[in-house]
């Protein structure tokens, strides 16, 4: 599938960065700005991109997906201007924090008790408190002794579920980054650091979510005067009302370049998208399709997100409030992504899926590696683990129903492993491109809270273009 480089009984090693590329961001450059920015807004995809099938494939089980083309064949036509994501957001070469030596990946996965796993984390809390400074004062570092003994429900909670994954997650991690290696497309040793940023560049600010906020101060839109669809033609600049108040769709096989706010999106091939809060739901429901997938990612509140002014969060109360009932078709598949705070885990499960009538089916886990193959943090550390859950669950329908949508659909196994390299953005997820094979062909796609979009799929959110700005992307060639 497109992006899968590796596929085993554990899972998938995955290629995010392969993945955004072959979406197929190629300008018809009969005119430019200066800069190489096109007037002209059609993009078309390359031979390498489906723009039209939602989970487009071409890799094998065995072998490495293969990247994008270089040839531009033009046939008399205007040049092209193909745009790829910046490579340096996925620059990841080393680990956030180092595993001990007799931690690291290759040594092995021993078998680790609840209380083994306690003294191994008061180890590592020590050890973070013994490397603050010299001028730490004296009282800091005993409160730092004294917090080390201390674990609190939550933390025991998620040592307890850590201790029933580590060796589905180490095990399988092993094995995939093995074949990783063994094919090249990860290294051999630890890379050298680079000497690119990660940082986001200076001038991406695109605003959307204090849009959403001006957009409550717009005039109440009268719903039978106004169109539920937007769609895209060649022109660059869509009003901010139209924008908020209908969906915008792209149904062509060419990718725009679209204009909000004097800011520049790229818009991929047969995807729509609604920009909007939880409070302006309505359009979408007036878009009248229903999803046989839908992946939610929600902004879980947390005290790190409380004591910032970044990041908006929903309460649990909030998120119930979703209508994925009346968007979801029978038996519609329904992904989760969950933060291991085990709080969130047993709302997904205890509370939110029965109030949506879905019936959980399987965990997954998305593991975070470096370019060596390396987990990003130690596997075993308190507070930051390389991995979060995926709550997988279905939409209870009728037996009939179920059984004819079922058809040819393998089941959903109960874990699987999604191991990449994690884009350096926050809150950038991995495509899910591996779901294929569980769903039948030409599905409804929808994404809740995103901040991206793929051909193929709807997008919902209050930053959806977040990650479309243009200043995320960079110039690969541009052809005469």
């Amino acid at each position: 599938m497109m992006s899968v480089v590796h596929w085993l009984t554990a899972g998938w090693l995955v290629d995010h960065l392969s993945f955004i590329n072959q979406c197929g961001y190629e300008i018809c450059d009969s005119f430019a700005y200066p800069g190489g920015v096109p007037l002209n807004t059609s993009v078309t995809s390359t031979g390498h991109c489906h723009p039209t099938s939602t989970f487009a494939a071409t890799s094998s089980r065995d072998g490495r997906v293969s990247g994008p083309g270089d040839a531009i064949e033009t046939g008399g036509k205007p040049a092209k201007t193909r745009y790829m994501f910046r490579e340096e957001f996925f620059d990841v070469s080393k680990p956030h924090i180092a595993a001990a030596p007799e931690e690291q990946l290759w040594q092995g996965c021993p078998e680790v008790s609840l209380t083994e796993l306690k003294a191994s984390s008061n180890r590592g809390e020590h050890q973070a408190g013994t490397e603050t400074g010299v001028g730490d004062s004296v009282a800091s570092a005993r409160k730092k002794r004294k917090r080390k003994c201390v674990f609190n429900q939550g933390e025991l909670d998620a040592l307890e579920y850590h201790s029933k994954v580590r060796k589905l997650i180490w095990e399988g991690t092993l094995h995939l980054v093995q074949e990783g290696r063994k094919s090249g497309f990860l290294h051999h040793s630890i890379a050298e650091p680079s000497c690119r940023k990660n940082a986001v560049p200076g001038p991406i600010g695109c605003g959307l979510a204090e849009l959403c906020e001006m957009a409550k101060q717009f005039p109440a839109v009268n719903e039978s005067d106004h169109q539920a669809v937007h769609v895209l033609d060649d022109e660059t600049s869509i009003p901010e009302q139209d924008l908020l108040s209908c969906v915008t769709e792209n149904s062509s096989n060419c990718a725009k370049i679209v204009v909000l706010m004097g800011q520049k999106y790229l818009v991929p091939p047969k995807s729509s998208f609604l920009l909007s809060d939880v409070s302006c739901l309505q359009p979408l429901l007036n878009y009248k399709k229903k999803y046989d997938v839908i992946v939610i990612d929600p902004p879980w509140e947390n005290k790190s997100v409380k004591r910032s002014s970044r990041y908006s969060y929903l309460s649990s109360w909030q998120i119930k409030q979703i209508p994925v009932p009346a968007l979801a078709a029978p038996n519609c598949l329904v992904v989760t992504w969950v933060t291991n705070r085990q709080k969130h885990l047993h709302f997904v499960k205890d509370e939110l899926y029965p109030h949506w009538s879905v019936k959980t089916l399987a965990e997954w886990h998305w593991v975070k590696i470096t370019g060596a193959g390396e987990f990003v943090f130690p596997l075993d550390s308190l507070h930051k683990k390389p991995y979060e859950v995926l709550v997988l669950g279905r939409v209870r329908g009728e037996v009939k129903e179920t059984l004819r949508k079922s058809e040819d659909v393998r089941p959903i196994p109960e874990h699987k492993l999604i191991v990449s390299i994690p884009c350096s953005l926050h809150s950038h997820k991995p495509p899910l491109t591996v779901l294929a094979e569980f769903l039948k062909p030409d599905v409804e796609c929808l994404e809740l809270f995103a901040r991206n979009l793929q051909p193929g799929w709807t997008s919902w959110g209050n930053e959806v273009l977040k990650f479309q700005h243009i200043d995320y992307f960079t110039v690969l060639r541009n052809e005469n």
